[in-house]
C-alpha cells in the first residue's frame, strides 16, 4: 500500500487536513474507507470537480476503498459555500436527472471489481428522504451550536451580504449527516472534497465525535487558480464540463493543450497519473524547448483519454493535425469537425455560390476582400488543405465536407471554417 498523503503533498493537492498525524497512521494500518460527495446542480461535473473526483480515485488506486457520494438530497437544497446570493432550487425531477447523469459520471473513474478496494456509490437521498422534520431536529439538529454555525465562512460571508436563507444554512448539517451515515452503513473515517468544503466536512467530523465518541478524517484539496488570472475551468463559450454534448472532446483537448507555460507542469501533477520522474521530464523539456508543448501535449492526451477515452483522443488529434495541413479532412468524422470548427472563426451562409475570397472575409481569415485577393496572390490562402490560386474561384458541392462545411485556412496557423445551411 502506497504513502497516499506523501503522493498528494508531492503533487501539492493537499489544502488541510484535521489532524494529519492521526490520519497518517490510520492510513498505514490498513484500507481507510473515504468518501467524497458530488452534488448535481448542473447536469454534467465540471474540470473543478475533477480534481476533487481524482483524489478520490486516488486514494483507491492506494489501496483504500472509495465512496462516490452523488448529492440527490443536498442538491435540491443548494450549498451556500464560494457563493455570494441564493441559489435558485431547481425542480425535483430535473434533480433526479441530473443525479443520474453524474453516477454515471463518477463510476468511470472508480473501480467496482470486487475485492479489499471495491468503490461504492450512494446518493444521500436514500436515508435523507426517510428521516422526518421531528427526527432531523431532535437527532441531528440538536448537535449543532448556532453559534458555530454562524462563524462559519460561508455562512458568515454571506449574512454580511445579501443574507441567507434557513434552507441554505442548513445544508452543512444535511452534509455532516452524511458523514455520520456513511460511518455507519460502510465504516468511512475520510471525507475528501474541495478547499469550499472545509465547514462542511469539519461539521461531519465533529458529529461523529459528539454522537459515536469516534476519531474520523477530513482532507481538502486546494483552490486551483491559473498564473493568468482568469478562473480555471472557464473559457469564453462558458465551464469546460466532462459530458460531451456541453463541451465537445475537441473543445476540451484544446483546453488542456493551451494551457499556460506556468500551469501546465502544475497541472499534470493535479490531473494525470504520470509519475515523478515523468513530470519532472517534461518540466525539464519545457524549460529547454518551450515551443515544442510537449508538456501540454501529454496533459492534453492524459485527461482526454481518461475523460474520453482514447478512440475520441485519436479523433480529435486527427482532426488538430487535419485542419492545419498536416491530414485528411476527407477523413474526419462528421461530429468532430463540427466540434472542431467551433473553436474557430466561423461563418454561416444560406446557399453555395459565394467567392472564396468573399469567405476568407466572412468567416474573419482576412479583414476585407482586398486582403483576400492578397492572400490568394501571395499562395496562402487554403481550401480544405488546398492551395487556391484563382481569386474568382467558387466553392461548389464537390468542396463540402458533409455536405455542409468548408475549412479555410490563410498560411500555417489561421483557420476559419464556414457552413453551408440551404
Amino acid at each position: 500500500m502506497t504513502d497516499i498523503l506523501d503522493e498528494l503533498e508531492w503533487r501539492d493537492v493537499i489544502a488541510q487536513t484535521t489532524d494529519v498525524d492521526a490520519l497518517r497512521a490510520a492510513l498505514a494500518k490498513g484500507p481507510v474507507t473515504v468518501y467524497a460527495g458530488f452534488d448535481p446542480t448542473a447536469p454534467s461535473l465540471h474540470v473543478g470537480n475533477l480534481a476533487t473526483l481524482l483524489i478520490l480515485t486516488r486514494f483507491q488506486r492506494a489501496g483504500h476503498r472509495p465512496i462516490g457520494l452523488v448529492g440527490g438530497a443536498t442538491g435540491l437544497i443548494g450549498d451556500p459555500s464560494g457563493r455570494s446570493t441564493e441559489r435558485a432550487l431547481n425542480p425535483a425531477d430535473v434533480v433526479a436527472e441530473w443525479v443520474s447523469r453524474i453516477r454515471a459520471q463518477v463510476e468511470k473513474f472508480l473501480s467496482f471489481e470486487p475485492g479489499p478496494t471495491a468503490a461504492t456509490l450512494v446518493s444521500n437521498l436514500d436515508w435523507t428522504a426517510q428521516m422526518s422534520a421531528i427526527d432531523f431536529l431532535r437527532d441531528v439538529g440538536k448537535h449543532f451550536p448556532v453559534n458555530r454555525m454562524l462563524a462559519r465562512e460561508s455562512v458568515a460571508a454571506r449574512l454580511s451580504g445579501e443574507g441567507l436563507s434557513y434552507t441554505e444554512f442548513s445544508y452543512q448539517i444535511l452534509q455532516a449527516n452524511d458523514y455520520l451515515e456513511l460511518y455507519r452503513r460502510y465504516g468511512c473515517t475520510l471525507q475528501v472534497g474541495g478547499s469550499d468544503q472545509w465547514g462542511n466536512i469539519t461539521a461531519g467530523v465533529d458529529l461523529i465525535r459528539r454522537v459515536e465518541g469516534a476519531h474520523v478524517h477530513g482532507l481538502t484539496g486546494k483552490l486551483i487558480t491559473k498564473a493568468d488570472g482568469t478562473k480555471f475551468g472557464k473559457t469564453a463559450g462558458g465551464s469546460v464540463w466532462l459530458d460531451p454534448e456541453l463541451t465537445s472532446p475537441y473543445a476540451f483537448y484544446q483546453y488542456w493543450l493551451n494551457a499556460d507555460d506556468r500551469d501546465v507542469i502544475r497541472f499534470l501533477k493535479v490531473f494525470t497519473f504520470r509519475d515523478r520522474e515523468e513530470i519532472q521530464h517534461l518540466e525539464k523539456d519545457l524549460a529547454e524547448r518551450p515551443a515544442a508543448r510537449a508538456a501540454q501535449r501529454a496533459l492534453a492526451e492524459d485527461l482526454t483519454t481518461l475523460v474520453h477515452g482514447p478512440e475520441e483522443l485519436a479523433r480529435v488529434v486527427a482532426a488538430s493535425k487535419a485542419l492545419f495541413g498536416q491530414g485528411t479532412l476527407q477523413e474526419l468524422d462528421e461530429r468532430t469537425l463540427e466540434a472542431a470548427l467551433a473553436e474557430v472563426p466561423r461563418a454561416t451562409v444560406p446557399a453555395l455560390g459565394v467567392p472564396f475570397v468573399d469567405l476568407m472575409a466572412q468567416c474573419g481569415l482576412v479583414e476585407s476582400k482586398s486582403a483576400a485577393r492578397r492572400a490568394v496572390k501571395e499562395g496562402g490562402a487554403y481550401l480544405n488543405n488546398v492551395k487556391v490560386t484563382d481569386e474568382a474561384y467558387v466553392p461548389d458541392a464537390g468542396d463540402l465536407l458533409h455536405n455542409r462545411f468548408l475549412v479555410l485556412r490563410r498560411g500555417k496557423r489561421s483557420i476559419g471554417g464556414v457552413e453551408i445551411t440551404g
